[in-house]
């Protein structure tokens, strides 16, 4: 077997192409007011372990952070954060991950996740999260990485946006094909495996992009 088919292999899933080994998770350091909010971050953890996919995310121990990633480690899997000092020095980082990178300002935070990620998935959060989303989605847009975004969409929190995203299609400010830049769910397993395919597709037909570090 040549070295790129065995690579191909190593990459297949019950199925389906896997490529992603590690996954950036966007979430809100708040847990939220209802508990399907926590529920949602903690069977994402777990899912991840299970597919021994690595968990890159903002280093918190708090709210849907802390949930995601301590279900993670519990489940046997790997949760790596990204912090800034000045959190850091707050108190609320992560004491017990698999590796922890603290890092001088947001920005660079932003930018080592999308490094160490394979892809990016979003669970419910704040303004926040909303702006690593959105950034990552334009980078996205623009060239910068050729990552798949995901969003799972608990108890209908992300509705209204993508109502309005569609709106802004018919309006003419969105690009369709931009919009199909992310993937929506809101069933885990579900979207994992569409931004599965997706990577797929973008790693086997396009040849490789500029690094989103370099922004």
């Amino acid at each position: 077997m040549s070295p790129l088919l065995r690579q191909r292999e190593q990459r297949c899933y019950l199925g389906k192409w896997q490529i992603m080994n590690s996954l950036c998770v966007f979430c809100g350091s708040a847990p939220g007011k209802d508990d399907v909010y926590l529920e949602a971050a903690r069977l994402f953890g777990t899912i991840l372990a299970k597919r021994k996919i690595t968990l890159v995310y903002g280093g918190g121990s708090i709210g849907l952070m802390g949930a995601v990633a301590n279900a993670t480690l519990r489940a046997g899997g790997r949760a790596v954060g990204v912090i800034p000092r000045q959190l850091w020095d707050q108190e609320v980082g992560h004491r017990a991950l698999s590796d922890l990178f603290i890092v001088d300002s947001m920005h660079e935070r932003k930018a080592k996740m999308a490094e160490l990620a394979d892809g990016f998935v979003v669970l419910p959060g704040g303004i926040g999260t909303l702006e690593e989303f959105f950034e990552t989605w334009t980078w996205s847009q623009l060239g910068i990485h050729a990552k798949p975004i995901g969003i799972l969409d608990v108890n209908g929190y992300w509705s209204g946006l993508f109502e309005f995203l569609d709106r802004m299609i018919v309006t003419g400010f969105l690009k369709p094909e931009h919009r199909a830049l992310v993937q929506l769910s809101s069933d885990p397993e579900a979207l994992l495996d569409a931004t599965a395919a997706w990577a797929s597709a973008q790693d086997l037909a396009q040849p490789p992009r500029r690094a989103a570090t370099a922004i």
